[in-house]
């Protein structure tokens, strides 16, 4: 893809299955990579991942809901590496219950990482962009949860719907100084978030059974499958495009 080469990339959450995937994808673009996760050790496994493909890696395990230490941790990166062109949100998490089951204290920790986190990563990330004048690429890992709903993860839709609505706001705001947002939702993912939703035994495999006898593709994504997307989307080949959402789900969820 066009334009990705030099360039300078924050991947939170770079540690994870998805992220992981998406960071060893730029660095094959020949991108450098800031992969920023709490789990340290996963960040710099990625890391080196990233290292011997050729490209620069930067490790940050800055808890990405506390508004400081994000910019610290930017600010960290673009000292070592250079100014932000890049800043993929793809960190997120989740806890499958019932809405009604659910108490305030498990509510703040879903917002703290799924809306609040990438609201502060954005928040530092497009001033520098703004300032620079030169463009940039913000893109978002929402979720088709947050396009139509997923039983047992009311909270987690609803700052996914958010995140997809906060991508189509700031796209406006930013469009003229050449900075674009956009959305990418994978559908049922193999990730450990879904085996944790799946259990164990005989409930995994009618649980994992359902979903593929659901997805018209009949199969679950692979976290290899959601690079692409955000690359393209990242890339000079994307520069005409803001404010979307692609969903990347087999076809689980295409609507007109």
């Amino acid at each position: 893809m066009r334009g990705l080469q030099g360039k300078n990339v924050i991947v939170t959450g770079g540690g994870g299955a998805i992220g992981g995937a998406i960071c060893r994808r730029f660095a094959g673009y020949g991108a450098s990579v800031g992969v920023f996760d709490k789990n340290a050790e996963a960040a710099n496994r990625v890391a080196d991942e990233v290292r011997k493909a050729g490209a620069r890696a930067f490790v940050s395990d800055v808890d990405i809901a506390d508004y400081a230490g994000v910019g610290k941790a930017i600010a960290a990166f673009e000292s070592e590496i250079g100014p932000t062109d890049i800043l993929v949100n793809n960190a997120g998490w989740d806890r499958f219950v019932n809405f009604v089951d659910t108490t305030p204290e498990l509510w703040d920790q879903l917002i703290a990482v799924n809306l609040r986190g990438p609201l502060n990563m954005s928040h530092v990330v497009l001033k520098g962009m703004v300032a620079r004048g030169q463009g940039g690429r913000v893109v978002n890992i929402a979720s088709d949860a947050g396009r139509v709903g997923s039983s047992q993860e009311a909270v987690y839709s609803a700052c996914k719907g958010g995140i997809i609505a906060f991508t189509k706001t700031v796209a406006r705001e930013v469009a003229r100084r050449g900075i674009t947002l956009n959305a990418v939702c994978p559908g049922p993912t193999d990730t450990p978030l879904l085996a944790s939703a799946a259990g164990a035994g005989e409930r995994a495999e009618r649980f994992r059974a359902a979903l593929v006898g659901a997805i018209p593709m009949k199969r679950v994504g692979d976290p290899e499958d959601i690079p692409g997307a955000v690359c393209f989307l990242a890339s000079d080949d994307a520069s005409f495009i803001t404010g979307q959402t692609i969903s990347v789900s087999g076809g689980l969820t295409m609507h007109g």
